[in-house]
């Protein structure tokens, strides 16, 4: 399939479109009806194809956007072409897996995290938020995470859907990463209380910091002891 058309793909995606899988996703935001399963499963079988995948991204279609990121090659884009593709990435899902599958990939990762981060859209700012949430887990040097406590103490519960989903996510692993900090990041997240009533299913952690924060330190102490 080396040589596939955007049409060709485009014609395969609207046969993998089923009506309940588009009703569940849209209860989520996202405008789709192609099971995610069988999405990756048809990536696998297009490879990476890095001119189809920006064509395939051009044509504004969900499921086509969600195709492209998993065909694609990450380190390509360049920071400009990455920064346009977060802006128009408006449904959760695109926007999450462009965040997580490509740009954390990027060269321009670091670069792109700061600029989103106090960008006044606060869809931009939550994958600038999302990229220090990476970084606070796996590369923390250079961070200020006193700073970041102070900005999500002042800003989280006001903060947007997304962007208070990201600014959490920042708080639970300034937490549970680094004990100097804990505490505190207790303390903000009992005090604020943001996503304290979040729905969470059986056997999956809440993602209210306290909890989420307790639950994994204390998996980590058990992994220590074993």
């Amino acid at each position: 399939m080396a040589e596939t058309t955007v049409a060709e793909v485009m014609a395969e995606l609207a046969q993998l479109e089923d009506p309940k899988a588009r009703a569940v996703n849209e209860k989520h935001g996202d405008d789709h009806g192609v099971n995610l399963g069988k999405l990756r499963a048809f990536a696998k079988r297009l490879k990476t194809q890095q001119d189809l995948a920006r064509q395939l991204w051009a044509t504004g279609d969900t499921a086509a956007r969600l195709l492209a990121l998993l065909i694609c090659r990450p380190k390509a884009f360049e920071s400009d072409e990455l920064d346009a593709m977060v802006r128009e990435a408006r449904t959760p899902k695109v926007h999450d897996w462009l965040v997580n599958y490509v740009v954390k990939k990027s060269p321009h990762a670091e670069e792109l995290r700061l600029a989103w981060s106090a960008d006044p859209d606060p869809v931009v700012a939550s994958a600038g938020w999302a990229l220090t949430a990476e970084r606070i887990a796996k590369k923390p040097e250079g961070l200020d995470l006193a700073g970041l406590l102070d900005v999500i103490e002042t800003e989280m519960k006001d903060a947007p859907d997304r962007l208070q989903w990201a600014m959490n996510h920042c708080l639970a692993q300034i937490g549970i990463e680094h004990a100097e900090h804990r505490a505190r990041a207790l303390e903000i997240g009992e005090r604020l209380e943001v996503l304290k009533d979040y729905p969470t299913s059986p056997g999956c952690t809440s993602p209210y910091a306290p909890v989420w924060i307790t639950e994994m330190v204390r998996r980590q102490d058990d992994t220590t002891v074993a």
